[in-house]
């Protein structure tokens, strides 16, 4: 029902579709040590997607908690299409809570950011944290990256400028690939994102890697990767 009402009508889903599965990654930022956890399902409507980051090991000293982030979205004239999305962070000292509707039917993203009513325009491709790496695999599949994209970002609505860095052999726990490196930026921000996608995992970063004036600052390499059947169970709540 949700759905229903977020959306205007799909049209059947075009072109490549994506692979369902989990997988998991060995992240380090700067000096702590943590694991990425990604669950990726298809659902009767589209899509869903979680991702809960967390400490391990001595890590756990210093930050305890975890990011867990949540995703719905669906497909529609070739394009990921973000319906709702959920965001829990006890890890940092806000402890950040978002949760976001993505109603393109009244073209405007409604919902609350740490309590606080938000509201704002919806125009153009806009993507929550969670759906814009898939939306990037989802473009690889079906010709190509864009050149820009639009990340709603908590209360903030940020373009992203996107590059193709080329190919490079990449090897992670999980084994070796040919890998494509995708990065997107801020215009202004000295923060640069890099995502190695392998193409025989359906473009699947198996590096992520994070810049920031230069200098490294997170890199999450992939230790596990399982496909799993879909339409699953998850909806949107």
């Amino acid at each position: 029902m949700v759905f229903a009402c977020l959306l205007v009508p799909l049209t059947a889903l075009a072109g490549s579709a994506l692979t369902p599965h989990v997988a998991e990654y060995k992240v380090r930022i700067s000096v702590l040590g943590g694991s990425l956890k990604t669950r990726f399902e298809a659902t009767e409507h589209g899509y869903y997607a979680e991702s809960v980051i967390s400490a391990t090991g001595m890590s756990r000293l210093i930050a305890r908690g975890t990011i867990n982030e949540k995703s719905w979205f669906a497909v529609r004239d070739g394009n990921v299409l973000p319906i709702q999305y959920r965001s829990a962070d006890t890890i940092s000292s806000d402890h950040d809570i978002v949760d976001l509707d993505f109603n393109w039917r009244e073209q405007e993203i409604t919902g609350f950011i740490n309590g606080e009513d938000f509201h704002a325009p919806l125009d153009g491709e806009v993507h929550d944290r969670v759906s814009l790496q898939y939306g990037l695999m989802y473009d690889l599949l079906n010709g190509g990256e864009k050149q820009k994209y639009l990340l709603q970002d908590a209360d903030e609505l940020k373009p992203l400028t996107i590059a193709n860095v080329g190919m490079k052999t990449v090897e992670v726990p999980y084994g070796e690939f040919s890998a494509l490196g995708i990065q997107h930026q801020r215009e202004g921000s000295s923060r640069v994102t890099t995502l190695w996608c392998a193409e025989e995992l359906g473009w699947l970063p198996v590096i992520i890697e994070q810049h920031r004036n230069g200098k490294l600052r997170l890199r999450a390499i992939l230790a596990d990767y399982q496909p799993i059947e879909g339409p699953l169970s998850s909806s949107a709540e």
